[in-house]
């Protein structure tokens, strides 16, 4: 039995995650989907609601299944799947999780990613995050979460963009494209948005493609981004905002292949020494004659190493993106670096 995928949907208060959520229990394409919410009052679920199962689950009329997780997330997942092999719970097929909008999501991914029970069932399939369009800008000044929660994301989902103005929209965009350069940037009106453009964002593919890390990295943003944060910074002076400083996300690349005993101590000995100051790392490694080897962490909790059966496409280079909070990236490369030329002297 392969893994489920896992979509984490994420945001600050009031950004529109429950109407994104609801708009999407609406869909025919999404009734095999399992839903996991903080409460079932966050969401306007009374005009879906058909019977219930257990306790706190509950089957729409979509067809997709619902949860209450009550804090208990752990507990849940693991329920929610042993209901599924035993047959009292229709068998779904992936899993999204609504977080509160004050949660910082890495305790939730490091749950999916460290449990031994949840890592074997579930994988983490992407990283949604909702923004408000009209007062995003002002979100970020003043909640660290928010930052968090954007610079975290695999895809960013601006909502309520019918009532923005057009200026201060665009202004939210860019402040979010330089925070986290490798997220698209979807908009949303109402919670309406196709269900493939958030859906299966991350490393896996469950359909047996190869799959699309270089989608999955956009280390050219990333590269990009960083090329102009560090040679043209003082462009940049009037935009930055006091949390967004914080955030810092770039990309290493290194053309000959690295041996995976080093670099697993190298990203283990950094994640070790800096703590929660390194958010996420993911990226794409030639090891050498086994192939390329996918990479994915956040803070100090790895997921199982990923052996890729090809390339994703031409550039064969090892390349690993960074997302950092109050940690140079001159820092995170020198000793990167030492770890690596200890280990091959030559």
């Amino acid at each position: 039995m392969s893994a489920l995928p896992v979509t984490l949907l994420t945001g600050f208060l009031g950004s529109g995650k429950s109407t994104l959520l609801d708009r999407l229990l609406g869909r025919p394409e999404m009734a095999d989907m399992a839903v996991l919410i903080n409460e079932f009052g966050e969401v306007g679920l009374d005009h879906l609601l058909v019977r219930a199962v257990s306790g706190e689950t509950v089957i729409l009329d979509s067809g997709c299944l619902c949860c209450s997780m009550h804090g208990e997330m752990l507990t849940a997942l693991r329920d929610l799947f042993f209901q599924r092999v035993k047959g009292e719970v229709p068998e779904f097929e992936r899993v999204m999780i609504e977080t509160t909008g004050l949660a910082d999501p890495a305790p939730i991914i490091h749950t999916l990613m460290a449990d031994p029970l949840l890592a074997g069932r579930y994988r983490l399939d992407g990283i949604v995050a909702t923004i408000d369009g009209l007062v995003g800008e002002r979100t970020l000044d003043e909640h660290e979460e928010a930052v968090k929660q954007a610079a975290l994301a695999d895809r960013l989902v601006v909502t309520k963009t019918d009532l923005a103005e057009p200026a201060s929209l665009a202004a939210l965009e860019d402040r979010l494209r330089h925070l986290n350069p490798a997220a698209p940037i979807l908009r949303a009106v109402m919670g309406d948005i196709d269900p493939d453009r958030i859906l299966a964002s991350g490393l896996f593919d469950g359909s047996g493609k190869i799959p699309d890390v270089e989608r999955w990295l956009r280390t050219e943003a990333v590269a990009a981004r960083d090329h102009h944060h560090h040679h043209h910074h003082h462009d940049h002076d009037h935009q930055t905002h006091r949390h967004d400083r914080r955030i810092d996300s770039f990309v290493i690349i290194r053309d000959r292949p690295l041996s995976w005993p080093a670099l697993a101590f190298a990203l283990e000995t950094l994640t070790a020494a800096h703590g929660e100051a390194i958010l996420r790392i993911k990226g794409i490694v030639d090891v050498g004659a086994t192939g390329p080897v996918a990479v994915h962490a956040v803070q100090h909790v790895f997921h199982q190493p990923v052996p890729l059966a090809a390339w994703p496409d031409d550039d064969h280079r090892s390349r690993i993106v960074f997302i950092t909070r109050d940690l140079p990236r001159a820092i995170v490369e020198s000793q990167f670096d030492a770890i690596l030329e200890a280990d091959n002297p030559a």
